[in-house]
């Protein structure tokens, strides 16, 4: 089954009538296959589809992350490589490429249950069977932001937990099952963290528009830059190369820590709820979405919300916002890790030429 996809200009009109109907692609359920080492041939541009992520991809799963990436062109010695016909069975350094950083904030092909069915546009999800979730592709670290989701469809039997959620949270388990998530549940309106629920609000029902803030005041003495990783390996998978992370669990949650006057607060139909979660753990958020049975929910993370005087209320960004911070701090995070290691990189490069 071949699958065709909406330009742009298409993707705005849809994320402004979240109402209507979307198709869910069928063949979208995960590749199979072996992941092996690049060589020469992957320097050729393999065309991307018009939402920017490869249709066959590395999910994330315990224990690895998998970090689209593309060739960086202010790379030291880019011209020798390209040029190069030596480098066939020769592992690429990962210096030479960059985080492809995607230009529109949606939700993650990569980094979700892969049983979660994502529409075409990337801007609504359905469930299946038990508790799963889903993360976007951006996430904040500082700063107020907002985005909204709309519950689409809510059969009988199904929930949702709806909120926002760090990157080792537990893809196959409900938002709020770990320390690395914080949810609002749509049966009783509970909010939960830590597998630990508390009566928060009245529930939520099909028709509702929820509105979703983060609150994480900033830090003077923290560098908030993205980590570049290329430092990491490359693999190749379906003509396209990622860096391959090892997941800090372990690590993470050992040097977890609050951040004072840190907040999230939830809104039904425009209308706050009160504060849900104070003082949380300091970290990168992203929106995250975790779904029982088949419900289904679109996401609007702007500019257009419904919504709009929350935003001015509460001195907040829309998550569109983070798009063009993000490529900014990934630029300037890759300049600062070409010039700290260019003494290292000019004696790579003579050892691998």
């Amino acid at each position: 089954m071949t699958s065709t996809f909406p330009s742009s200009e298409e993707e705005s009109v849809l994320a402004k009538n979240n109402r209507q109907k979307r198709k869910f692609p069928g063949t979208d359920a995960g590749p199979t296959g072996k992941k092996g080492r690049p060589s020469s041939d992957i320097t050729a541009n393999v065309k991307l589809p018009p939402h920017g992520y490869p249709l066959e991809h590395p999910f994330n799963k315990d224990g690895y992350r998998y970090i689209l990436a593309e060739p960086d062109p202010h790379a030291p010695f880019r011209q020798e490589f390209d040029e190069s016909s030596d480098w066939a069975g020769k592992p690429i350094p990962g210096w030479l490429y960059r985080t492809l950083v995607p230009h529109s904030v949606l939700l993650a092909l990569h980094d979700r249950a892969p049983q979660l069915k994502i529409s075409e546009d990337r801007l609504a999800v359905t469930g299946e069977r038990g508790y799963c979730m889903v993360r976007a592709t951006h996430s904040v670290n500082r700063g107020s932001w907002y985005y909204e989701i709309t519950i689409e469809e809510m059969p009988e039997g199904a929930a949702t937990r709806l909120g926002w959620g760090r990157e080792y949270g537990n893809l196959q388990a409900p938002l709020g099952y770990d320390k690395f998530g914080y949810s609002w549940r749509s049966r009783k309106g509970t909010k939960f963290t830590e597998s630990h629920g508390k009566h928060y609000s009245e529930s939520y029902v099909e028709g509702d528009t929820l509105g979703l803030l983060i609150e994480l005041p900033e830090e003077s003495s923290l560098d908030y830059l993205p980590n570049t990783f290329k430092d990491r390996p490359l693999v190749k998978f379906k003509s396209h190369l990622y860096y391959e992370d090892k997941d800090k669990i372990t690590e993470t949650l050992k040097n977890l820590r609050t951040l004072q006057g840190s907040r999230i607060e939830f809104f039904k139909n425009g209308q706050s709820q009160g504060v849900a979660f104070e003082n949380i753990y300091a970290g990168s958020y992203f929106p995250a979405i975790s779904i029982h049975k088949s419900a289904t929910v679109s996401v609007n993370f702007g500019p257009a919300f419904k919504y709009p005087e929350v935003l001015s209320a509460r001195k907040a960004k829309g998550m569109n916002d983070r798009v063009e911070e993000l490529i900014t701090e990934q630029c300037l995070a890759d300049t600062l890790y070409l010039t700290e290691h260019d003494g290292r990189l000019r004696l790579d490069n003579l050892n691998l030429l």
